[in-house]
């Protein structure tokens, strides 16, 4: 598949079928993860991979939108770090558009579970500390994303986007 057909195709997927990731899909994902850029090439972002079903269940507590984690064959999970880069932010983010991306390249069905909240840092705190406490991640990272997958066990209809000219400005807005 190539890079536009996945962008294209990608939605948002919390159904899977009971089967395990084989290794190597997991790893051409974790790969696409790592290899995402970072703003001066800093190392501004850590990954945890999440195979452990007990783990997977706990997760599902981070977020009231995130039940669906349970049912995950796996996770990865973003990290930033704010002493690092002053990009942290942009790097784990575009990470974690990586990370779908090949999720969807390699025919498995994700979801993106938002853990960073940048507009109520109580919620974040909240957020964050339960993937801390799961998942042993030390306080110096932000936890900005948990992107579930596994193979998927519905296909989704293509979103409905606005219409690509009222998006698409040319040289000016």
């Amino acid at each position: 598949m190539n890079v536009l057909d996945a962008i294209k195709s990608r939605r948002e997927i919390t159904k899977y079928e009971e089967r395990a990731i084989e290794d190597d899909v997991l790893e051409r994902v974790i790969d696409a993860t790592y290899y995402a850029p970072t703003g001066n090439n800093l190392p501004s972002k850590d990954i945890i991979i999440v195979t452990d079903s007990d783990k997977l269940v706990s997760l599902k507590d981070t977020t009231p939108f995130m039940p669906w984690i349970a049912d995950a064959k796996a996770a990865i999970v973003i990290t930033g770090r704010p002493d690092i880069s002053k990009y942290w932010l942009q790097d784990t983010s575009i990470a974690a558009g990586y990370t779908w991306l090949e999720a969807v390249n390699q025919g498995l069905g994700a979801a993106f579970g938002a853990i960073y909240h940048a507009e109520d840092a109580e919620e974040s705190q909240r957020r964050e500390s339960h993937a801390r406490k799961v998942l042993g991640i030390p306080e110096d990272r932000r936890v900005v994303a948990i992107i579930g997958m596994g193979y998927p066990a519905e296909i989704k209809p293509p979103k409905e986007l606005l219409p690509r000219e009222e998006m698409v400005h040319y040289n000016k807005f």
